[in-house]
């Protein structure tokens, strides 16, 4: 049986974050609320019973510090080490009663696939690492109500502790200012992006492929504290699909807006975006802009592809005759963009599980493009620098069998003193080189200069 202990509700989690964020290991899927209006519930957990990590080929469980090697895959692995908890009596109205919350790095797909190693890689950060939460805090902005859940393998020692950390709340803790030591500096010279694309655009005509997602890094060197620029970024970028992961590998930092896989008693949903506008200086030219991208063949095209693409991922695991797409080419809003996004939605087959689901469908096909698998190739052999976190996925699976997760665009990731932060777009055969390249500008840009307003005055 869960045990649920209400909390007072507010509309911004941060203070609950801080209070518990000291304990290690600390999550918060973050819904982007009050200033988001599309995101309804926020999870934050710390403490994890054990963490699952996989890196370069390693894949262990570490429990109280002590590691142990683990056989099979990375997704093996999760479904073995969930099954060992018996599932709880599902509660309708709660999306996590106790599991898996973490990162899945784009380069987890090398797990997966036969893959080229022509990418550098140049940012130790673990491909995939899941903790076990037997306790979360789940806050429903919809029903405006907190609760404080744990799973029956939580030790009620460790739910008093929480309990009395989350009744004595303060306000914001004290922690090192954050700034940048200098502008971000992009990774990839503007010549060098106009040979990559024109060489996209000679696999697409030589019909290697038909869409390749193509990015550029941006870094920089910091000091200070993560969290106090992830609390920057989500004013600045509000979106439903955001989050902070912190551990002793680094911080992510995830300002997401697209959703990857969702499942709810067996039913799954996933919402690709592809197709962007900048948002416009005034309410005409933002409405005109946003019915550009709404009328748009070549967007619409280029969003196609991919749902044809999330549609056959989807029918490997869901039964026959159920994959559908109830809404095409819908047009969402954020702070400095409009997105094109389409939802796709199937009911998983029988024997069929959430992880299933997630292995099958992993990386993205948003992020990659068609065929995934060519494209993919492309992507290792024209991107100087391998992914990592970016174009992977953040999110839980819960043992009561629902999963949620994100793309992680607009996310950024702090390593030791170096943040780094990506922006790419999809590249089909009438690509205007010069307009890719503002886009990835216009996708990060309010992310890039919100944190280098704290660069110290040259």
């Amino acid at each position: 049986m869960i045990n649920r202990t209400a909390l007072d509700y507010r509309e911004d989690s941060s203070p609950l974050f801080e209070a518990i964020r000291d304990l290690g290991s600390p999550v918060w899927l973050d819904s982007g609320r009050p200033l988001s209006p599309y995101g309804r519930f926020d999870i934050l957990a710390a403490a994890p019973d054990f963490l699952v990590r996989y890196n370069r080929g390693t894949l262990e469980r570490v429990r109280d510090g002590v590691s142990q090697a683990l056989p099979g895959s990375p997704f093996d692995a999760l479904r073995h080490l969930l099954a060992e908890y018996p599932a709880p009596e599902s509660q309708d109205d709660l999306p996590f009663c106790g599991g898996l919350i973490g990162h899945l790095g784009y380069d987890l797909g090398r797990a997966l696939e036969a893959l080229p190693a022509l990418a550098g890689d140049d940012i130790a950060f673990p491909e995939m690492r899941m903790g076990f939460y037997s306790w979360a805090i789940v806050v429903d902005h919809q029903r405006e109500c907190a609760e404080l859940i744990a799973h029956p393998s939580c030790k009620p020692r460790q739910l008093d502790t929480v309990l009395q950390r989350l009744r004595n709340t303060t306000g914001p803790t004290s922690a090192r200012e954050f700034k940048l030591r200098a502008h971000f500096n992009n990774d990839l010279a503007p010549e060098t992006y106009n040979r990559a694309l024109a060489r996209i655009d000679a696999y697409i005509k030589a019909g290697d492929c038909y869409q390749v997602n193509f990015t550029q890094r941006f870094s920089s060197h910091f000091d200070g504290d993560p969290w106090q620029a992830y609390q920057m970024l989500r004013r600045a970028a509000p979106t439903p699909y955001s989050a902070y992961l912190e551990s002793e590998d680094g911080a992510v930092l995830s300002l997401s807006p697209e959703q990857f896989l969702c499942t709810d008693q067996h039913q799954v949903t996933t919402k690709p975006i592809k197709g962007t506008r900048a948002r416009g200086n005034d309410r005409d030219t933002d409405a005109q802009l946003k019915q550009e991208l709404r009328e748009s063949t070549k967007d619409r095209a280029e969003n196609l592809m991919i749902v044809d693409l999330m549609r056959n991922d989807l029918g490997k695991v869901c039964a026959l005759g159920t994959v559908k797409v109830p809404r095409l080419f819908a047009v969402e809003s954020y702070a400095n963009v409009h997105h094109l996004v389409t939802t796709v939605t199937g009911t998983l087959a029988d024997q069929q599980q959430p992880l299933d689901l997630l292995e099958h469908c992993f990386p993205g096909g948003s992020i990659t493009g068609a065929p995934k698998i060519r494209a993919m190739e492309i992507i290792d052999e024209l991107e100087p620098q391998r992914r990592n976190i970016y174009c992977g996925s953040i999110g839980y699976i819960s043992l009561c069998g629902r999963m949620d997760t994100s793309i992680t665009i607009r996310t950024l990731l702090c390593e030791q003193d170096r943040i780094y932060c990506w922006a790419g777009g999809g590249i089909v055969a009438d690509s205007v080189t010069e307009q890719e390249y503002a886009e990835t500008y216009s996708k990060v840009n309010n992310l890039l200069k919100t944190l280098e307003a704290t660069r110290p005055v040259d």
